[in-house]
């Protein structure tokens, strides 16, 4: 008699490694299937200044619900499909710039060691003045040349290429004011003297107040401008 052979284990577990391959391969195709249908399936929402939003599937519409009255109640601008628009307000009224000595020429005659009248010049510098500075060992002639009277006179005399006169130690704010809109039949300005913290008279924090005279063509003068401070000087 023949002995029954016991059937090879390789033989047999072929069949075996076949069907739990087309299992496995099912069940990562199904895993790949659920991923899709998950990533699919999250709800896709974008809304922007809105009060509700209803979100469904990715195969149906998103529904954007805005409360428009409470917008439109409270003035803001809206865009024609209803959304609100931001926006920022712009201040058109146009901006007052101060006069200033930009493009102005002068001829500013002092004496040569005179220290204060320097401390001017490069404080009218500053402020735009083109500035030529003259020597002269005779003041009281260039003054009277040029009209200042008697009573009014100072150091220094400046005299603009349009012809107007700026005696003494007058900040420039004022010299700017003037000759952006110069009085009818005015020669110009003077501060009389040299007073104590007026540009060029700096001295610590001492200050007295002062007037800058506006000098006419017919000799008469009246008062400009008050400064009372040293803050009226900017």
């Amino acid at each position: 008699m023949f002995r029954k052979k016991p059937l090879n284990s390789a033989i047999l577990n072929v069949p075996t490694l076949s069907i739990m391959m087309i299992v496995g391969l099912s069940a990562c195709n199904n895993a790949s299937n659920s991923a899709d249908s998950i990533t699919e399936n999250q709800p896709k929402v974008t809304a922007h200044n809105s009060d509700t939003v209803e979100a469904n599937h990715a195969d149906q519409p998103v529904d954007i619900k805005m409360n428009t009255k409470a917008v439109s109640d409270a003035g803001i601008p809206q865009a024609n499909d209803g959304a609100a628009v931001n926006v920022t307000a712009i201040n058109t009224e146009p901006v007052e710039s101060k006069p200033s000595l930009q493009q102005v020429l002068a001829t500013v005659y002092k004496e040569e060691t005179c220290g204060c009248c320097d401390g001017w010049v490069e404080h009218v510098q500053q402020h735009g003045l083109t500035a030529d500075v003259v020597a002269s060992d005779d003041m009281a002639i260039i003054k009277t040349e040029h009209g200042v009277p008697d009573d009014m006179r100072s150091c220094h005399t400046t005299v603009t290429e349009a012809g107007y006169v700026f005696e003494g130690h007058i900040p420039a704010r004022f010299m700017a004011q003037f000759l952006a809109n110069p009085p009818a039949d005015a020669l110009g300005l003077v501060v009389p003297g040299m007073p104590v913290g007026s540009p060029g008279m700096e001295y610590q924090d001492k200050f007295v107040p002062y007037d800058v005279m506006q000098i006419n063509k017919d000799g008469s003068t009246q008062v400009y401008a008050s400064v009372q401070s040293l803050d009226d000087q900017v």
